[in-house]
């Protein structure tokens, strides 16, 4: 049963002066909602990114009563069926996805709502995770302000993003083959890899840290790639799209230059996929805080039980 506490009537705050809009949100979700069929039949980068994420959960010494999820098709609900030691940690489970098919994936509680305009109580939730949807937002640092709202004192956030280097034999093999309408039209951005700490602690959250997960699925050619991303949902829906449908030749051109380009010994073609896993804290008093500079009681070189050497000395 769904906590009628969790939803507020008013959003949470947001920067007045918002980023350009990139991506159409309804596009997004009436694509969403078209997947949503077989969806968990290519869910293996969202199932990869829940296993994670859950992984973060295990590391944390607490558990948490309300658990809310924003994206991923239920993965993280599908993931934690096999994980006990997360199951005991978190008491309700509540999945979200801008989609309202995917988010009916799910089989835990479940709400449609827009990560956006976050409708969440403040300080209504002990645990957020985002398991590769924050991507598809306009404004990132917004969503995590909002997400920050929402957590209580000490809560714990936990996310996924698809990075930088994501597609990038893709994005290159377009390009070539159309330089007159780039590949960034026809593929997202995406966050770069050294951002998303820096981003966290903007937002207001405390203790950021984030790393990297990078993944090479191999295919029999492009054509076969660019199906799994319509079965996941994530095709390209930014707002300057190109409106006019790319010819048939465009793309066996395409699927010619990424085999001659990236073809392996056995014929396939590798697609790079970035996973930025990022994590904060909600503020809290009694969280521990970043030493003043020069108050260390141990020098470096102790510790590390090494000899010091001066600015003068050569090491070799």
């Amino acid at each position: 049963m769904t906590p009628v506490t969790l939803i507020s009537s008013k959003p949470a705050p947001q920067p007045e002066d918002g980023p350009p809009v990139l991506f159409d949100r309804r596009l997004l979700a009436r694509r969403r909602d078209r997947a949503a069929s077989e969806f968990t039949a290519y869910d293996f980068l969202h199932a990869r990114a829940a296993d994670d994420l859950l992984d973060r959960v295990e590391s944390v010494s607490r558990d948490f009563e309300t658990c809310l999820v924003l994206g991923g098709g239920g993965a993280v609900g599908r993931a934690l069926k096999d994980r006990p030691q997360a199951r005991r940690k978190i008491n309700h489970l509540i999945e979200t996805d801008l989609s309202p098919r995917m988010a009916g994936l799910s089989d835990q509680t479940a709400i449609c709502l827009d990560e956006e305009q976050l409708p969440v109580a403040p300080e209504s939730v002990d645990l957020v995770l985002a398991c590769l949807n924050l991507h598809w937002t306009n404004d990132l640092v917004g969503a995590l302000i909002q997400i920050n709202h929402a957590l209580k004192p000490d809560g714990f956030f936990a996310g996924a993003i698809l990075g930088g280097a994501t597609l990038t034999e893709l994005r290159q093999c377009l390009k070539s083959v159309d330089d007159a309408d780039p590949a960034p039209r026809r593929v997202s951005p995406f966050a770069d890899t050294v951002d998303m700490a820096g981003l966290l602690s903007r937002s207001g959250f405390a203790l950021p840290v984030s790393d990297v997960d990078r993944v090479k699925a191999r295919y029999g050619n492009s054509f076969v790639l660019m199906r799994d991303l319509r079965a996941m949902g994530e095709t390209n829906a930014l707002v300057e799209r190109p409106r006019t449908p790319a010819t048939k030749s465009f793309f066996v051109k395409t699927a010619q230059t990424y085999s001659e380009r990236f073809a392996e010994a056995d014929g396939k073609v590798p697609a790079t996929f970035e996973i930025i896993h990022f994590a904060g804290w909600a503020p809290h008093p009694d969280q521990p805080k970043p030493k003043r500079p020069g108050s260390a009681k141990v020098r470096l070189a102790d510790a590390l039980g090494v000899k010091e050497h001066t600015s003068g000395d050569s090491v070799g």
